[in-house]
């Protein structure tokens, strides 16, 4: 099965701009579901973005539309996170995720492969 690492994470200010990185490693990207999820300190695992190979697709989050971008890079195994204009209410734990499938899945208990997380602390 594929193993997830998440990278970029940071301290930034509002404002700013971020790009997110999903490696993966094991199998290729292209026979998963992919998705980013975010959870902040005392709230459950939020729903941002996901990535279906058929079409390609993607979706997102209402509250992040416009502002967030979801890609990925077949030949380097590796989704995309771009994140702009970020906003205090950003600051959260961003998890990618991944599960075998052809479609969008909006729900964390849908999937069943994690990265560790990258944290994104946005400062006013």
């Amino acid at each position: 099965q594929v193993q997830l690492v998440e990278s970029g994470g940071g301290l930034v200010q509002a404002g700013d701009s971020l790009r997110l990185s999903c490696a993966a490693s094991g199998r290729t990207i292209s026979r998963y579901a992919m998705g980013w999820f975010r959870q902040a300190p005392g709230k459950e695992r939020d729903f941002v973005a996901a990535i279906s190979w058929s079409g390609p697709t993607t979706n997102y989050a209402d509250s992040v539309k416009g502002r967030f971008t979801i890609s990925a890079d077949i030949a380097k195994n590796t989704v995309y996170l771009q994140i702009n204009s970020l906003k205090p209410e950003d600051t959260a734990v961003y998890y990618c995720a991944a599960r075998a499938g052809i479609r969008i899945y909006y729900s964390a208990s849908q999937y069943d492969l994690w990265g560790q997380g990258t944290q994104v602390t946005v400062s006013s």
